[in-house]
Formats: structure tokens, sequence, C-alpha cells
């Protein structure tokens, strides 16, 4: 079944560079101030984050060219209430970045890149995974919009909390929720992941990575 899954969530990540080839920001996010995360009544049904069927793909551009990959959801739960999303937290582990477009040597070196694993000054502008393992999510708030759930939140990344908000589709079942976010668009540098950033670094050329990353997560939670 997990191999299932990962095949399952290696087309998504084709189907979202094919659709991201022109260019255009998809649901481009503005980072604000990060805002109190939204607790669940006491009588609400807790759903475990089921990290085998937990995912995000993300996709990273340059001139270049463009490469995607996945991270994994580790840990988290979610909270309902008759039939609704009350509140909800996940972690992501850092250490699990991974180039899905590459393969061998390429692969390994992209890979360590963006954990930060280098050596030097600019180790530290990707992720830097050895000082943050860990990036996580917390709900500030939910809604309904044009018949999309709206999920707001504060996104952690290099210890920098900043809220943002996405499009989804949920599911809120017996056993199970399910969360499936539109493809949104970050920029990374909010988080101070500045690594060949223009917005950053003068005199780059045509030697810069866009600031802007695509991601698409994906969630199950099973009942506690």
């Amino acid at each position: 079944m997990k191999t299932k899954l990962i095949n399952l969530f290696a087309i998504t990540a084709l189907i979202v560079t094919a659709v991201s080839c022109k260019g255009e920001k998809k649901n481009e996010t503005k980072a604000t101030e990060a805002e109190k995360e939204i607790k669940a009544p006491a009588t609400a049904v807790t759903y475990n984050i089921d990290p085998s069927s937990s995912l995000i793909n993300w996709v990273g551009k340059k001139p270049t060219g463009q490469h995607i990959g996945t991270l994994n959801i580790t840990s988290g739960s979610l909270k309902t209430l008759e039939g609704t999303i009350q509140s909800g937290t996940f972690t992501i582990d850092m250490k699990t970045i991974a180039v899905t477009d590459l393969e061998g040597d390429d692969k390994a070196s992209l890979e360590g890149h963006l954990k930060g694993l280098g050596e030097g000054e600019g180790a530290d502008h990707f992720f830097n995974v050895t000082k943050f393992p860990t990036a996580s999510f917390d709900l500030t708030g939910i809604s309904e919009e044009n018949g999309k759930t709206i999920i707001q939140g504060n996104l952690t990344i290099k210890g920098i909390k900043k809220n943002i908000s996405f499009p989804a589709t949920t599911s809120v079942e017996a056993d199970a929720v399910r969360i499936s976010s539109d493809i949104f668009t970050i920029n990374r540098t909010d988080w101070g992941v500045n690594y060949g950033s223009k917005s950053i670094f003068d005199n780059l050329g045509d030697k810069f990575i866009n600031d802007d990353i695509e991601l698409r997560v994906s969630l199950l939670a099973k009942k506690a």
C-alpha cells in the first residue's frame, strides 16, 4: 500500500509540474504575522495524522528549469466536531527533503544542498536541517469560500513563524479526515530561505533561483 501511495504522490508531482510550466503563480499566499492558534472544544473527536499517507509535494524553479520533490509529514492531529474540522497541527521532517526528478549523484547533491549540509557561510541559506530539523503548521482558522475550504495557519520554517492561507478540499468521515490542498505558492524568503534569491543578493545574473515555491499538501488522519 505504501508503495502505491508513493507512486500516486509521484504522479501528482508530475501533474503539478505540468500545470505550472507557464510560470503563473498558483494561489499565491501572503505571509503575515503569526496569529493565535485555534483550540477545539473538549468534546471534539481526535484524528491522528497517518505518516504513511501524508506528504507535501513541492516545485522549485530557476531560469534554466525546475525541480520537483517531496517532504514527509511525520506527526500531528486534527480535531473535529459534528463533521467540521475545529483545529489541527502537523510536523514536517525537513531531513526528508527528496528530489524526485533526478537520480544518482545529481539527486544526492541537490538534496544535500537543500538540506544545507554543505560547508561554509552559504550552508545556512537553504533549510539548514541540522539546526532546524522540523517545520510545522498549526491551524488558526478555517472557512468556506466558493465551495472550497480555506485553511489558515501558522507555518514555521527555520524557526520563523508566519501566517498563510490556502484552498483545500476536505472530507470528514467516521474513521478518517482527509485534507488535499490546491497548489499554492509561498515566498521562501519570508522564512529566511535566501540562497540564490535575486531579491536578496545583487549580481546573480541568470543564476538566481525563484523565490516562489509551489506546494501541495495531502493529509490523512485516522480516528484515535
